[in-house]
């Protein structure tokens, strides 16, 4: 039996990187899982992954700034499978952040306000939604995808950060406001991931620039994450809340010259 059999779980963002392994693994460990995602023909690949490897998932078209929209996709998780017991709140702008999310002085306020809407706002209007129904069934598990750039600066996408830093806060809200009534919320906070995504937009030298600086011998894979998400969802996490797990390999753990000196 699995660490989640007969739960039941959402996932936004479930189309392709940390969203497909993490909907992926919480139905082989016996989660009934929506796969949420405004990539509709993602999400159902997805699905259709789970369901041909003996799991249970459905689909689900979400739109995270759309306030409706992540409202109807919580409704349909309960409408499916009659409750609600984890929320796995993992979708992000990213498409905002690989090329519209300027420095600060060249920042454009309308990429800071969509940043926010759909990071920030989406996941509370989420959270909103959900909670109601995770206490209808006892109590439940929400976890919130922040990012190492919510909890250090770098060069570039500040509204990213930013939004992310607010999540970590978020998440301290919800489970100090709902605790009692045995909803427990925690955020995991990823490093560098490879995924299609920093694929995509990464080249080989930042990569290796990066691996300098993991105390790990490899970069993260989405699978990293998702382990970490059954652990938060599942009764193993029962006494934590209102925590953020680093699940970067690391790379915030030392001191800045640590790479350097290794490699001196």
């Amino acid at each position: 039996m699995g660490r989640l059999e007969g739960k039941i779980a959402v996932v936004t963002g479930a189309a392709g990187g940390i969203g497909a392994a993490t909907a992926r693994r919480l139905a082989a460990e016996g989660a009934h899982t929506v796969a949420a995602d405004l990539d509709s023909d993602g999400a159902e690949a997805v699905v259709r992954e789970i369901r041909a490897a003996g799991g249970s998932a459905t689909a689900v078209p979400v739109d995270l700034g759309d306030v409706e929209s992540v409202r109807a996709m919580v409704a349909a998780a309960v409408e499916t499978y009659g409750g609600l017991d984890v929320l796995h709140n993992n979708a992000a702008a990213t498409h905002l952040a690989a090329r519209r999310d300027l420095a600060v002085l060249e920042a454009d306020p309308a990429v800071w306000d969509e940043t926010l809407r759909i990071n920030l706002r989406g996941t509370m209007v989420a959270v909103q939604a959900a909670v109601p129904h995770l206490i209808a069934r006892g109590g439940g598990s929400v976890i919130n995808t922040s990012s190492g750039a919510g909890l250090a600066g770098d060069l570039r996408n500040p509204a990213y950060g930013a939004s992310k830093a607010a999540l970590l806060n978020l998440t301290q809200y919800v489970a100090t406001q709902y605790g009692k009534q045995g909803v427990r919320c925690n955020a995991i906070a990823p490093g560098f991931i490879v995924t299609p995504a920093s694929t995509g937009s990464a080249h080989g030298a930042i990569w290796e620039a990066m691996l300098r600086h993991h105390l790990t011998p490899r970069l993260g894979r989405p699978e990293d994450v998702a382990a970490a998400v059954v652990f938060l969802a599942s009764d193993e996490s029962a006494f934590i809340t209102g925590h953020t797990l680093r699940v970067d390999g690391g790379l915030l753990a030392h001191q800045p010259y640590v790479a350097d000196l290794r490699d001196a």
